[in-house]
């Protein structure tokens, strides 16, 4: 009998521990190890023929070649180097403007060198998008028509659901007319309101969900040890 209670007890603080662990790992926020650092990504620098990258895993094997010709066929053109970007998951408190920001400046680290650039970044959690281009570039590519590709031209098509080759294709086809002097075909209207600043928890908003977090995590240890302890005194008097 003693036996028997023992061996009851100890598998159920095994349980009690297992779904505390199980419990932990879901409702503990993702690592930061998860998110995508500039450093991350292939290193490319200008005239190079790496016209996208597609870490975020969401282009088709077709939009790639669509958009690497279009790029080679643009560069061959006007000398201006279209480069797009997928990312995983942005680091926190970072949003796509920082880290595109970041990522133009290590590709072209001088203005000579960022002069004939354009990159477009998406990243694929919140998906937010941003436009960056060089000097040369935004004689043609204005700041205004930059910002909307990223914010209106990309957006349409991953509000309908995630779209992001139409996304990427829709933005490429409206940065080759602008780029080549065609003129600029402007933006699809959208049919909702995007809140385009902000798609990632405020510093106050994740304090406030650590906290309930490990008020969770305290609850759930001090069961652990209450449970058993009440068990063995049941049994045992």
């Amino acid at each position: 009998m003693i036996q028997f209670l023992n061996t009851f007890r100890s598998h159920l603080t095994s349980v009690l521990l297992t779904g505390l662990v199980a419990i932990v790992t879901i409702i503990l926020p993702a690592s930061p190890v998860l998110a995508t650092s500039v450093y991350d990504l292939p290193i490319v620098s200008t005239g190079d023929d790496t016209w996208i990258v597609d870490d975020g895993n969401v282009l088709s094997r077709i939009t790639e070649g669509n958009l690497a010709a279009a790029s080679q066929e643009l560069q061959a053109q006007t000398g201006i180097e279209v480069r797009y970007v997928t990312i995983r998951r942005l680091d926190y408190g970072e949003t796509i403007d920082s880290f595109a920001d970041a990522l133009f400046s290590s590709w072209f680290a001088t203005p000579e060198a960022q002069a004939n650039q354009v990159l477009v970044a998406l990243d694929t959690v919140t998906n937010n998008a941003a436009v960056r281009s060089g000097e040369a570039a935004r004689d043609v590519l204005t700041s205004e028509i930059a910002d909307s590709v990223a914010s209106a031209t990309m957006m349409a098509p991953l509000i309908e659901g995630d779209k992001y080759n139409q996304a990427f294709g829709d933005a490429k086809e409206r940065l080759v007319s602008v780029i080549s002097g065609q003129g600029d075909p402007g933006a699809p209207s959208l049919t909702q309101d995007i809140d385009i600043d902000r798609n990632f928890a405020t510093a106050e908003e994740t304090e406030a969900s650590r906290s309930n977090t490990t008020t969770i995590v305290i609850v759930l240890l001090v069961l652990a040890t209450v449970i058993p302890m009440v068990t063995y005194y049941v049994l045992y008097q």
